[in-house]
């Protein structure tokens, strides 16, 4: 059977739908990859080069998957296949589906919770084969007009056993002409996910993949990694765990791997380490091993919105690691938070007292944003649900949101995201570490008008 999966998503970083599509392609099925993230049903142009794409495949299932940001595309997309092939079924995943599947069943026939790379697996096979569907694991569907949720299967314990991606068919240099989250473009990358979960309980986070790390080993990881390299010509690599440094040892014996076999590439991290549990010996290990750019995620820079989201962190701990990463010249990317619920004026200036003055090269000051299905949601429902009245999460991301959890009137709230930007890059020598250490100066002018718009923020009227 032919399987068309597509993603709506704004970038390529799609690695759970990469990954399922090269599962499907290991055990047989013909999966197609399609990327609409900029799809309009307006454009009458568009809907017919899709659906002129979908008939010459003929699949006989169609998969998106979605954040919640991606919500809108997804439902124009699947209203239009839909209206032109109805017997086609649709199963909605990913993190939105995950954590609103009522919602994602107004659209798609099936929804897929969590990991799911068997319960595809299992529903291809019964499709194909005109089997029943109702006892799929992890499966959610409408039957007889009410939402049925099937029992999850057992997170995936030994990720070794899931086999590696099948890269021999998929064209992997097609990826380099597109920019990814790193802020460097073309070149020879590829995205690693080398374990799942993450054992920190951040209230704004989704928990697709479960709150207990799980592991590749450091082996399997180098074995991907080579057959990259040697095979593709891969040398930049961007590790995108939630939690990547949360093993030690094996952190080291990947960078002690590297060197053993003889590999000469580069690595990122650009969803973040968490800081402050690093040490000397990892970051050197990390250097060492290539790696130039990484996320040190400050979230915070009150101990008490630390305590309220439960990230816990260590600031002192983080910011001295963070020191000793740009002192190495790590370029540091960091990410703030501002506007959770009962955030007050001296939360929002310790933030930006913290952020100003640590090792950051760049920093970004996001607006909280409660996504539903995370504990963030349920706070600002039970402390100011009104608020969550006529948000539009798929017209806007973290940095063009317009949302204010706090007490705050809206002028003084983005008055604070606005004094962050413009205290944090008008500092000259910010501006030079930046030059100095950035691994592709000639892209910077590209982030110079996303700097503004964020250091006018609020001050254009309208949601966003």
């Amino acid at each position: 059977m032919n399987v068309l999966l597509i993603s709506v998503q704004r970038t390529l970083d799609i690695l759970g739908l990469k990954g399922l599509h090269h599962l499907l392609l290991d055990k047989g099925w013909n999966s197609h990859l399609l990327y609409l993230p900029r799809f309009d049903d307006a454009d009458r142009c568009k809907v017919e080069e899709l659906r002129r794409f979908v008939a010459a495949i003929e699949p006989g299932l169609i998969g998106t998957s979605l954040m919640a940001n991606d919500y809108t595309v997804a439902v124009a997309v699947t209203r239009c296949l839909k209206e032109a092939f109805p017997d086609i079924p649709h199963i909605w995943g990913g993190i939105h589906a995950t954590t609103a599947p009522e919602m994602c069943l107004e659209h798609a026939d099936y929804v897929g919770v969590g990991e799911c790379e068997q319960t595809m697996l299992d529903l291809v096979g019964a499709l194909e084969h005109g089997r029943s569907v109702d006892a799929i694991p992890n499966l959610c569907f409408l039957k007889d007009g009410r939402v049925q949720r099937n029992p999850l299967y057992p997170l995936v314990e030994d990720l070794d056993s899931l086999p590696m991606p099948a890269y021999d068919l998929i064209d992997v240099k097609a990826y380099w002409k597109c920019q990814t989250s790193v802020p460097v473009a073309r070149r020879h990358y590829a995205t690693l996910i080398t374990s799942r979960g993450c054992p920190y309980r951040c209230i704004w986070c989704h928990n697709i993949f479960g709150k207990r790390i799980r592991m590749h080993s450091a082996e399997r990881v180098l074995d991907e990694m080579g057959h990259l390299h040697t095979t593709y010509g891969v040398d930049d690599f961007d590790i995108e765990d939630d939690t990547f440094n949360f093993d030690r040892e094996r952190v080291i014996a990947i960078c002690d791997g590297l060197h053993r076999r003889g590999l000469d590439v580069k690595l990122t991290i650009p969803n973040g380490v968490r800081g402050d549990i690093l040490t000397e010996e990892v970051i050197d290990a990390l250097v060492d091993a290539g790696m130039y750019m990484c996320m040190f995620a400050l979230e915070s820079g009150s101990p008490r919105i630390q305590k309220l989201t439960r990230k816990n962190l260590n600031i002192p701990k983080f910011l001295e690691n963070c020191a000793y990463a740009a002192r190495r010249r790590v370029f540091i990317q960091s990410c703030c938070m501002m506007g959770f619920p009962t955030e007050t004026e001296e939360d929002l200036q310790q933030t930006i007292d913290v952020a100003a003055g640590a090792a950051f090269h760049t920093a970004s000051f996001f607006t909280v944003t409660p996504y539903p299905g995370t504990p963030l949601h349920d706070l600002a429902q039970e402390m100011c649900p009104e608020k969550l009245v006529g948000l539009r999460f798929d017209m806007m991301n973290s940095s063009t949101m317009r949302v204010n959890l706090t007490d705050l009137p809206d002028e003084v709230f983005y008055g604070y995201q606005r004094k962050a930007v413009r205290r944090f890059f008008a500092n000259p020598r910010r501006l030079a570490r930046i030059v100095r250490d950035h691994p592709q100066r000639r892209s910077l002018p590209v982030y110079v008008p996303l700097i503004g718009y964020r250091a006018v923020k609020g001050l254009l009227g309208g949601r966003g």
